[in-house]
């Protein structure tokens, strides 16, 4: 009997996506179910962990029945999920508060006492800059002001590990979900004993670490039924999303860049061994045993261009704001954006960072603000760039995917900022793809993950304009000055 699908399950902050591939990567079938966010106060941002859980295995389901596939061929599910909530959970795995997921800011007062006391001592153990995203920093803030549900809980999960736990009756965390939490020595794979004590949590409130090859069976009969998948079928732990968009991108050699440019945006590469920036400017997240994940996320993709066209009061499309400016030449005529209007992770890690336009002219009209926002988006990409490769050196390719990879627009921009030739995906599923591809590694249906490369489809490369490209390169030399100059402010 051939088992000849698997299924990448992408758990998102903003959706839960479950994709049917065949075993050469083709998309089969896909659903989506969208989650909602919860802002109970200024600056918290919470999610329903027992709602992701439902919307996990209805999305399964759904997936298979529209695949119209029978459950005896489908082979694993591979598992994706983003980086950094956290849920209280009492002893029989029940939630006791909602799930924090990374935007929420509560912590920010935490984050901050951090880095001002031993900041870079803990950087320089576990990979993470110091930031209320940080399931460390939301540990602190529950412990000061005595939160009941952090007092009464059992384990402390991300939302990956709450629906393991549902499934499995099993508290288990890969390794590069559990980098993700500030908790995770680096050096050592191991939990921390100093900042668990800081924390005011034990080993046994964590889950166990494994690699993301992790193999998990005998799952919740009901579970199963309700999924429509055997019950003896494995399940692959998987890793985090960042790790796995770079993965199932093709962007694993060293060189090979990976940016994803949706909403927020990130900047990362896969490198050998465990490597931090004496700045502070990036994150290391461990992957494997001998490959971590260096880059830096931003705040602020497409959010911001989505910002200007809500403020302009523009009707057309989305593909036609972008396209305004095209009138423009590069540099919108001395108008420079500091993209800062969501707060800032990398490379500031500034939660109060605020947005700025710098050169406003009278002459400047609404196609200048676009060309000038769409640049600044590049120029801070560009910037953790830069960080990233005092790291790991200069950049040889650079694979793109998310929302802002579909304007050519901004292809070309990226090329010309970057002056390196660009590649897109022809997928807008790598991280699920990358799931179910770790799921055939597990299961020895693959032989490596470099091999994904072999089916991964990429469009024709975008060639950067050098001319443009020395014009970006004194653009943002001022963009540079003026964002170190700035933050001093926030």
């Amino acid at each position: 009997m051939t088992r000849e699908f698997i299924i990448g399950l992408d758990l998102g902050t903003t959706s839960v996506k479950a994709v049917v591939f065949n075993v050469n990567g083709k998309v089969i079938t896909e659903t989506e179910k969208m989650i909602t966010s919860h802002y109970p106060q200024q600056g918290w941002v919470e999610q329903n962990p027992v709602e992701i859980e439902q919307y996990a295995v209805q999305a399964i389901r759904d997936a298979i029945d529209e695949a119209k596939i029978e459950k005896h061929k489908l082979l694993t599910i591979g598992i994706s999920a983003a980086m950094h909530s956290l849920i209280c959970v009492d002893e029989n795995g029940e939630p006791l508060s909602q799930a924090l997921i990374w935007s929420d800011g509560r912590s920010s007062e935490q984050a901050e006492k951090l880095k001002e006391t031993n900041g870079f001592e803990l950087y320089a153990r576990t990979g993470l800059p110091n930031h209320p995203m940080s399931p460390l920093s939301k540990l602190l803030w529950m412990k000061e002001v005595e939160y009941e549900p952090y007092l009464k809980a059992n384990y402390f999960l991300s939302i990956k590990e709450y629906i393991l736990q549902k499934w499995f009756g099993l508290c288990v965390i890969d390794y590069s979900m559990a980098a993700a939490t500030g908790l995770f020595n680096a050096n050592t794979f191991q939990w921390d004993d100093e900042i668990l004590e800081l924390a005011g949590v034990t080993k046994e409130q964590l889950s166990k670490i494994v690699p993301p090859t992790e193999v998990l069976t005998g799952i919740n009969k009901d579970v199963a039924k309700n999924m429509g998948i055997s019950n003896d079928m494995p399940i692959v732990i998987g890793a985090a999303d960042g790790q796995l968009a770079n993965l199932g991108i093709g962007a694993i050699l060293p060189g090979e860049v990976a940016i994803t440019a949706g909403t927020s945006g990130a900047i990362r590469q896969f490198t050998k061994g465990f490597r931090i920036s004496d700045k502070q400017e990036t994150f290391s997240y461990a992957f494997t045993e001998d490959y971590s994940i260096i880059g830096g996320p931003t705040n602020n993709g497409g959010i911001a261009l989505q910002w200007l066209k809500e403020l302009l009061n523009y009707q057309g499309s989305f593909y036609e704001f972008t396209a305004e400016a095209e009138q423009v030449a590069p540099g919108a005529d001395g108008l420079i954006f500091l993209p800062y209007i969501n707060g800032e992770r990398a490379p500031l890690w500034n939660q109060h960072a605020k947005g700025n336009f710098f050169g406003m002219s009278i002459t400047h009209k609404k196609e200048h603000f676009v060309r000038a926002v769409l640049e600044g988006i590049t120029f801070n990409l560009y910037q953790i760039g830069q960080a990233l490769e005092e790291l790991a050196g200069e950049p040889e390719k650079i694979f793109v995917n998310g929302g802002l990879s579909r304007s050519s627009l901004w292809l070309q921009m990226l090329a010309d900022v970057f002056g390196k030739e660009v590649y897109v995906s022809e997928s807008h599923h790598s991280a699920a793809w990358a799931a179910a591809w770790t799921g055939l590694v597990a299961l020895g249906k693959a032989d490596s993950f470099a091999d994904i490369k072999k089916n991964v489809l990429m469009g024709e490369a975008v060639k950067p304009n050098m001319e443009n490209h020395k014009i970006y390169s004194k653009i943002f030399n001022k963009y540079e000055m003026l964002a170190n100059d700035i933050s001093k402010y926030f």
